[in-house]
């Protein structure tokens, strides 16, 4: 018969010293949404950029195809020349295209799940093969019920020679490609994540380990 009976919770002495030295135990896992709202936003947050600028509405759906309200959207991403002002970047940082453009923006959704992001179309970026990757941007979601964050790709319509080689969407199927690229609308591009789907062949979009 299985002892049902509560235990206490762990308590730990008190110590002297400071948090480097004092036991503690393992910390309850935590979702990412909804408490991101606390201390993650910023007023500049979906300014990646200014000048030139076009605008990624970016929709986050749910598995029972309800939007959700509560999300936040990561973007990283070059510049217009394909590159970064990052020491990661094996061509070596440099000073961003157009100038002011911070490659990062952090946007919340609204209530039907859409999140803006201001930013400039990247370039194309070299890779150790002769395939360049097309240009595309990014994408992290972070949501209610998430223990961690969901990291995608957005990819542009008018690229589709360079979709053809890029070595990440060649690595999908044709159906899993056509996911990651965009919708051209006025002033920007429109583009639907879905989170889940039951269905293996369905609408889920494709997600990367980093």
């Amino acid at each position: 018969m299985t002892d049902h009976t509560a235990k206490p919770a762990p308590t730990y002495p008190v110590v002297p010293g400071d948090f480097t030295t004092a036991p503690f135990g393992v910390t309850p896992s935590q979702t990412v949404g909804p408490y991101w709202h606390i201390g993650l936003p910023w007023t500049d947050g979906p300014d990646a950029a200014t000048p030139g600028r076009i605008t990624l509405a970016i929709t986050v759906i749910d598995g029972a195809r309800t939007p959700v309200a509560d999300a936040m959207i990561e973007t990283w991403q070059a510049d217009t020349l394909g590159r970064f002002n990052h020491p990661d970047d094996p061509r070596g940082a440099v000073e961003l295209t157009p100038a002011g453009f911070r490659g990062f923006a952090r946007s919340a959704a609204d209530p039907t799940g859409t999140a803006l992001v201001n930013t400039v179309k990247p370039g194309a970026q070299p890779t150790e093969t002769d395939a360049d990757e097309a240009p595309h941007v990014n994408v992290s979601v972070f949501a209610r019920g998430m223990l961690d964050r969901l990291v995608t790709r957005l990819y542009f319509p008018e690229d589709a020679d360079a979709h053809a080689t890029d070595p990440v969407l060649s690595s999908l199927s044709e159906t899993e490609r056509a996911k990651l690229v965009a919708t051209k609308v006025d002033r920007g591009y429109s583009w639907t994540v879905y989170v889940q789907d039951e269905d293996a062949n369905g609408v889920e979009t494709p997600f990367f380990e980093l």
